[in-house]
């Protein structure tokens, strides 16, 4: 396993539990470390500037309120304040749905590490490419489009031109797939 990658878990955890406790100063470097890769992933679900900025607010607002709720045993930090991002987004844009019109966020240029590539650091990492790598294309496109550009079920179905039960039942066997090559 990386160690890079295993002293920023730490530190995470470490700033978390700090979070839980009360301390704003805690809270504020998770912010720094955290804010641009969230605030990405917001605005890649969103397609909007505004509201990804309220997304960020309302994660950051949530980890002050319920730091206390991570548990390091069911996953990473990062993969915590991923799943509330990813979430708050999707409600977000739900919420604002037909009100405003999707647009293609604008091209911005990421100044962290390639996602990709620092994946690929870790074993871990190094194991879901490979299991992602071996699923079928339909079935990797699917679980891309919901789980990296945070789409919906619905939108996949609608993009694909397929039933959504088909979309449902394709994701659901990719990542049961996905489960078994990682448990190998």
């Amino acid at each position: 396993m990386d160690t890079a990658w295993d002293d920023t878990a730490a530190e995470l955890s470490d700033l978390l539990s700090r979070c839980a406790a009360g301390d704003r100063a805690a809270l504020r470097r998770l912010y720094d470390l955290q804010a641009p890769r969230l605030k990405g992933l917001a605005l890649r679900i969103t397609g909007s500037q505004a509201m990804a900025e309220d997304v960020l607010h309302d994660v950051f607002l949530r980890v002050w309120q319920q730091a206390g709720q991570f548990d390091p045993a069911r996953g990473t930090p990062r993969a915590w304040l991923t799943t509330l991002t990813r979430y708050r987004a999707l409600d977000l844009r739900r919420h604002a749905g037909r009100e405003v019109a999707a647009a293609a966020p604008p091209d911005l240029a990421d100044e962290s590490p390639d996602a990709i590539a620092r994946l690929i650091a870790s074993a871990d990492g190094r194991a879901l490419y490979h299991c992602l790598a071996a699923l079928d294309a339909p079935r990797r496109r699917m679980i891309r489009l919901a789980f990296i550009d945070g789409r919906t079920h619905a939108d996949i179905a609608a993009t694909l031109d397929m039933p959504l039960g088909t979309v449902k039942s394709m994701i659901r066997r990719g990542l049961s797939a996905l489960k078994r090559c990682l448990e190998q």
